[in-house]
């Protein structure tokens, strides 16, 4: 064998060798999928998601869906190879981990940090919803308990529930009009609706789950189109009022927002 043969096969197996490492290495991204959702005007685990004392409630019909994403956790081991299938697949989506997990280095810090942030979702909902409405919180109470489920992705859907089963739409009429209808979106006391990332996992997941429209915040409509479900129809909202007259314009025929 010549030297040059031999210089040739040496390099040939250096560089199948630095292939397999890559290949094999573990790579600091995370695989999403479409998650659960809940209906927060109804029940989970027996328990209802909005429990309001202080004020009387509405009999509601239709669903109000918040939707979510999973993704492999911190310490899952994410390979080269599970990138390339991610990025082939329409249900599942590739995402730097620091964009899944900006907090925490285990499974136990992050269960924490997203337990915390559903709380304060839930009470900036409930603060945006009765200040819509005109309502103390000093006289109104609102429970939310939703299991299983952190982060401030549901803030919007929980607002909406919570004006559903105080006001509906304030002429009598549910804000569903009895249709199946999801969403997402971060919500302030004062009723800003701002982005929330994984839109195109959790269009698929209120699709599964009966969703025929579904609420995004205005920023990530493009998002939102990249994989929307066929029959899917999308309502960009920047604001809780604006939501509210996004629905009440659907059941009633009227001009509704579209992305």
């Amino acid at each position: 064998m010549s030297a040059r043969t031999r210089a040739l096969a040496l390099c040939t197996a250096l560089v199948v060798a630095l292939l397999l490492a890559a290949a094999l290495a573990p790579l600091p991204f995370s695989v999403a999928y479409p998650g659960m959702t809940a209906n927060v005007l109804g029940d989970d685990k027996g328990k209802p998601v909005i429990t309001i004392t202080g004020a009387g409630t509405r009999r509601t019909s239709g669903q109000l869906r918040m939707t979510s994403i999973v993704a492999t956790g911190p310490e899952a081991p994410v390979h080269l190879v599970d990138i390339i299938k991610g990025w082939g697949r329409t249900d599942e989506a590739v995402m730097p981990r620091e964009a899944v997990y900006p907090v925490g280095e285990n499974t136990e810090e992050i269960a924490e940090h997203n337990a915390a942030q559903m709380r304060r979702s839930q009470d900036t909902a409930t603060r945006a919803a009765l200040g819509l409405l005109h309502k103390s919180p000093k006289d109104i109470k609102v429970k939310l308990s939703l299991q299983d489920v952190g982060g401030p992705s549901a803030g919007l859907m929980f607002a909406l529930g919570i004006v559903d089963k105080l006001d509906g739409d304030g002429t009598g009429h549910d804000l569903t009009g009895g249709r199946n209808i999801a969403g997402t979106g971060t919500i302030t006391a004062g009723g800003r609706v701002g982005a929330v990332g994984g839109v195109p996992l959790k269009t698929q997941a209120a699709h599964r789950d009966g969703a025929t429209v579904f609420l995004v915040p205005a920023k990530e409509c493009a998002d939102a189109h990249a994989e929307l479900p066929r029959g899917m129809r999308l309502v960009p909202v920047t604001t809780l009022d604006g939501a509210v007259d996004a629905l009440k314009a659907l059941r009633t025929g009227g001009k509704v927002p579209s992305c």
